[in-house]
């Protein structure tokens, strides 16, 4: 297994990523520049949180552009399993992977705390190692984090099981308390909390640990 991390001019949770796959799962890991077009040998693409190219614009809005991420689409629609944590989440929207967008957060201040999370996990391949309805804790660091979509668009998600992560207690707005959706095969995953932060005891508890745990299985 060898997943692959992108890194734009402004990421800054991609070494947290490789921290948390290799370092506490053992799960090889290769930085993918943004520039970078070769994709071979990988079996999952996480695009991490941060700042990608300083978000200007709109969070993720440039970074749709980037020529690793057109690699990234193809992998995707061949069924590559491809994970977007906070900013990636914004990237994911924005390149189209996913549906709605991320905006700024309903009382406009940073949020930087833990968020516990109901799950759900559907056919949602990054999910299959949680129960359906169980609580668990990742934490939030994000500005622009309410997710916004119309009410039909987000009923027919609901429906088809894409909305696999809640709020418990919505901190930023989001409509029907959106934290993370998956695309309709199931491959692709983009969620606001992040995991990697909650891979170790001391740092966060270690509920995230079987999201990155399902490349394994």
């Amino acid at each position: 297994m060898t997943l692959g991390v992108v890194v734009f001019p402004g990421s800054n949770c991609d070494r947290d990523v490789q921290w948390a796959a290799q370092g506490c799962l053992g799960i090889e890991t290769r930085f993918l520049w943004h520039e970078e077009r070769d994709l071979s040998g990988l079996e999952a693409v996480v695009i991490p949180g941060g700042f990608s190219y300083g978000d200007y614009l709109r969070c993720g809005a440039i970074a749709r552009f980037a020529p690793v991420l057109q690699e990234v689409a193809a992998f995707a629609e061949r069924g590559g399993r491809v994970l977007g944590i906070c900013n990636g989440f914004q990237v994911l929207t924005e390149m189209g992977l996913l549906p709605g967008a991320l905006t700024r957060n309903e009382k406009l201040h940073f949020l930087c705390e833990p968020a516990r999370l109901r799950v759900e996990p559907g056919a949602c391949s990054w999910l299959q190692g949680y129960a359906s309805g169980e609580e668990v804790t990742f934490p939030i660091a994000h500005g622009e984090g309410r997710y916004q979509i119309d009410p039909d668009q987000l009923q027919a998600l609901e429906d088809n099981g894409q909305v696999v992560l809640r709020y418990s207690r919505n901190p930023n707005g989001s409509v029907g308390d959106v934290a993370g959706l998956t695309n309709g095969a199931g491959n692709v995953l983009g969620l606001m909390p992040h995991p990697e932060r909650a891979c170790d005891p001391a740092t966060g508890g270690i509920d995230g640990r079987r999201l990155l745990a399902s490349l394994l299985g």
